[in-house]
């Protein structure tokens, strides 16, 4: 038994010594295997050791190498905004096929392609592709989506001629540009369209870009794509045109406003000429073969002159396939909420202002939104001339709100407990952020440092007190409760920033205005909408918004809304918005301007229509107003050609003195006699009195009046740029300019990050 258990403790025990002789023994052999292969590659490589012009190659092609990686890393961090951006579902949107019908049920115009009138590119005449790549890119074939060979051309032609007379863009870029991407002019802007036009050439054929882009081309008068042009213009399908029609249509691409047959017959066909040539130029015709087009231009039908809400209509198409989806229908009809005779007004007073002043105040963009209380868009213009660029700035633009945002931070401490009377100090609260940021008044101070109502603060947008109130006021997570109440009013993407209160965030004019609806609607949430209906092809509503929305909720107390709309009532009667007065009725509102000039806002409402207007430039530049000598005087205000555009609107909407009281409000003057006038007229003559009562109710602009109102607008305009009425023809009763207000000062430019976010006026600086 002992020796049993002798040898099992035997032979449990480890040979160590062994152990140890055999991880000498194989590290020492791997390490000599390691030394004899690095001697036998350093051999190797050595044989290919070079000397002399060999090696100097080999350096650079090492270094180019090393560099082209870098750039490739570069060049990837670049496209990520472009893959952004880049939506194909856009690309795909012809699935639905929408008429839309105004708020009468009269038809204003369609968007989509119905599938059985869809034209294959091989029935697209070969004169009319033709003529388009002559004209638009002739290398459409050979690049790969920007034409590097083109765009050199193009930029020495434009350096000789010292303008620029020929575009570089290819029509994959034009595609590009029109479908994902602003009109703004920026470098930032022309590398996504590089990047996007390189996708779209990667994903789909030649073939199918130019079908893309003759699709969905705005051919002008509400026509988009060469189908729905040539029955436009010419009451044809698009496999009959002639070369002479091929030659005008082609010649639409560029500026559908400009070149339009019906709008401008001489300038089309001096166009359609220039596209011929083109034909010749590029070898896809004769000269002969062109003569007879030459001398037989032509000729548009005669059509019935439509005023297409365009912009509106883009809008509206979109929300029309989001509601629907999933309906299984494709070919609707839309019953809209856009009123005819508010957005020819509304189209009429952003245009006359821009185009008016463009020189003098460096101005030459806009948007304006107009919609009831609960948020029914009445009117809607997303620029200057859709013809020119279709981007729609009321509805994608968001620009810097300046002082406009500071609804939502009173309204915020309004529920914090504050009144129109609690005082605030007129001076620079405490700085904010690493950098110890501190805001300006309009005047360049930081405050005078006396006590200020809240309402007197409002009025005169003091910078100081609303920062002071976003910042610390509030309580505890100031800013949380300014940033909760926009998103609550329906304002998306306001972060928490040291000047957040002065309006940094980027807002879009749809969804500002909307926002402000609130107070118009007695504190429910009146989020924008355009559909009132859908139906099928097979007449089936599948959209009803009596039947498919549920009602809006109470967003504000309505003590906020009568406290904040007493407030809004300062600012046009006393404060920076007093060229927004209305004679008919009540106006209230805010005035907004960001730094540097780049966006200037007019926010305002009545008891019937809530209205929005801004002013800018795509390209960011800063609106200066030139003086007579040349020299920069100062730059546009909320409180300058906003309220004033704003004015001349709602002067043309504003048909009758019957119109709601705001909450908060007394009753306008004229509303009590016009009460009264009514309460007689329905005493002695009660048809007439319900005749009158339902035209307040439905407070549109008719078509009877359509006359009438522009003319009220012209006046308007008139007054608003300081010119005689014309002797021929008095001014129209009803139509008053505002209180005029004293010029603008000059402001001072103010250091620091963000620190003249918001410039407004006080209403009594003088020009110095």
């Amino acid at each position: 038994m002992a020796a049993a258990r002798r040898r099992r403790r035997s032979s449990l025990r480890v040979n160590w010594l062994g152990m140890d002789a055999w991880l000498d023994s194989n590290v020492a052999g791997a390490w000599e295997n390691f030394k004899d292969r690095y001697n036998a590659a350093s051999s190797l490589f050595a044989r290919f050791r070079l000397t002399g012009p060999a090696r100097v190659l080999t350096e650079i092609g090492s270094e180019g190498l090393t560099l082209l990686c870098g750039a490739l890393l570069v060049v990837y961090a670049a496209s990520i905004p472009a893959l952004i951006d880049f939506d194909e579902a856009k690309i795909n949107a012809t699935k639905y096929s929408v008429k839309f019908l105004d708020r009468y049920g009269n038809e204003i115009g369609t968007r989509g392609i119905l599938q059985n009138d869809s034209v294959s590119l091989s029935d697209i005449p070969d004169h009319l592709k033709n003529a388009t790549l002559a004209t638009e890119d002739r290398r459409f074939y050979e690049h790969i989506g920007v034409d590097f060979f083109g765009t050199l051309r193009a930029f020495v032609t434009n350096v000789n001629a010292g303008e620029t007379v020929q575009g570089g863009s290819t029509l994959t870029q034009q595609l590009a540009k029109n479908l994902f991407l602003s009109p703004e002019r920026s470098f930032t802007r022309k590398l996504k369209e590089v990047y996007i036009a390189f996708l779209l050439e990667a994903r789909y054929s030649k073939n199918e870009i130019l079908k893309l882009y003759l699709d969905r081309a705005y051919m002008g008068g509400g026509a988009f794509g060469v189908s729905a042009a040539a029955q436009f213009y010419f009451g044809k399908s698009v496999r009959d045109v002639t070369l002479a029609e091929a030659a005008m249509m082609a010649g639409l691409f560029k500026a559908p406003t400009k070149y339009a047959p019906h709008a401008n017959p001489g300038n089309a066909r001096t166009r359609a000429n220039v596209v011929l040539s083109n034909l010749v130029e590029a070898g896809y015709m004769t000269a002969g073969q062109v003569e007879a087009a030459r001398n037989n231009p032509a000729r548009a039908i005669e059509t019935r002159a439509i005023v297409s809400p365009d912009w509106f209509l883009d809008w509206a198409f979109e929300e029309a396939q989001r509601l629907a989806d999933g309906k299984g229908a494709t070919i609707l009809t839309a019953r809209t909420t856009v009123d005819m005779g508010l957005q020819r007004a509304a189209d009429d007073s952003l245009q006359s202002t821009i185009r008016q002043y463009t020189k003098s105040h460096h101005v030459r963009s806009g948007a304006m939104v107009s919609m009831d209380p609960d948020g029914a868009v009445r009117a809607l213009v997303g620029g200057v001339d859709y013809g020119e660029s279709q981007f729609n700035r009321a509805t994608n633009a968001r620009r810097q709100a300046g002082s406009s945002f500071k609804l939502y931070v009173y309204a915020a401490g309004l529920e914090h407990g504050f009144t129109p009377r609690s005082t605030f100090h007129d001076g620079p609260p405490a700085p904010c952020g690493p950098k110890g940021w501190t805001p300006k008044n309009y005047s360049g101070g930081s405050g005078g440092g006396h006590s200020v109502s809240m309402i007197d603060a409002f009025k005169t947008s003091l910078n100081t007190v609303a920062t002071d109130l976003a910042l610390y006021k509030l309580g505890a997570n100031s800013r949380d409760k300014v940033v909760e109440m926009t998103q609550r009013l329906g304002v998306h993407g306001v972060k928490k920033t040291c000047s957040m209160a002065l309006g940094d965030a980027g807002v879009s004019p749809l969804e500002h205005t909307g926002a402000y609806a609130a107070f118009a609607n007695n504190g429910r949430r009146a989020l924008p909408y355009g559909i009132l209906e859908l139906v099928s092809s097979k007449g089936e509503v599948i959209y009803s918004r009596d039947r498919n929305e549920a009602p809006a909720p109470q967003v504000l107390k309505p003590r906020i809304v009568a406290e904040m709309n007493q407030m809004m009532a300062a600012v046009v009667n006393e404060g920076t918005g007093k060229k927004a007065a209305l004679e008919l009725t009540q106006a209230v509102g805010k005035t907004g301007t960001s730094s540097s000039y780049r966006d200037a806002w007019f926010m305002g409402m009545t008891g019937q229509y809530v209205t929005g207007v801004w002013l800018g430039n795509d390209d960011f530049r800063p609106m200066l107003i030139s003086s007579s000598a040349g020299e920069v005087a100062h730059g546009v205000t909320g409180g300058g050609l906003p309220a004033q555009t704003w004015q001349a609107y709602m002067t043309v909407a504003t048909t009758t003195a019957n119109v709601p009281t705001l909450p908060g409000l007394t009753p306008h003057p004229r509303l009590v006699q016009e009460q009264q006038r009514l309460a007689e007229l329905k005493r002695t003559e009660p048809a007439m009195a319900a005749a009158q009562s339902q035209g307040a109710r439905k407070g549109s602009v008719m078509p009877d009046a359509t006359r009438d109102s522009l003319k009220r607008l012209a006046d308007t305009l008139r007054k608003v740029a300081g010119l005689p009425a014309p002797s021929t023809a008095p001014t129209a009763p009803g139509t008053q300019q505002g209180p005029a207000t004293p010029p603008q000062g000059q402001p001072a430019l103010l250091p620091g990050p963000r620190a003249s976010l918001a410039l407004e006026p006080p209403p009594d600086s003088r020009r110095p």
